[in-house]
């Protein structure tokens, strides 16, 4: 059964647990045990409002399109656009074609950093505590 991710900005308090639980899952931690970039960003749009930025998961990605060596790859099990490291040359186009800023172009690792939905049970929408985030059936 294929699942939906699903954002619910008005069940979000600013807590960034979500981008917590993603760095300790997706980063590639330095000898010193440093966190990495999250893959999901937290912006305040009032006064104790806030909304969670990720990859929207695109039917027809932009980011896909705009891929010069087919870097983006659609996951047929997870529904998610993945990043194929293997094939990335690094050029960043992916970052400008998303028309919603949800990719980054990470300069230091040379890749972009988007959710690939953590192969369909996404951390932050596990560790949410006040499923703001959530994975539907």
């Amino acid at each position: 059964m294929e699942k939906t991710y699903v954002v619910i900005p008005k069940n979000c308090t600013g807590c960034r647990t979500c981008e917590l639980a993603c760095s300790m899952v997706k980063s590639k931690r330095d000898e010193a045990g440093a966190l990495g970039k999250p893959r999901i960003h937290i912006y305040p749009t009032g006064p104790q409002r806030y909304m969670q930025m990720t990859c929207l998961q695109c039917v027809d990605a932009a980011c896909v399109k705009a891929c010069p060596s087919k870097a983006l790859v659609l996951n047929e099990e997870t529904g998610a656009v993945e990043v194929d490291e293997e094939r990335c040359v690094g050029c960043g186009l992916c970052e400008a074609a998303c028309p919603f800023g949800h990719i980054r172009f990470d300069r230091d690792l040379g890749l972009p950093l988007k959710c690939d939905l953590c192969g369909g049970d996404p951390a932050c929408a596990r560790f949410c505590p006040y499923q703001a985030l959530e994975m539907r059936p």
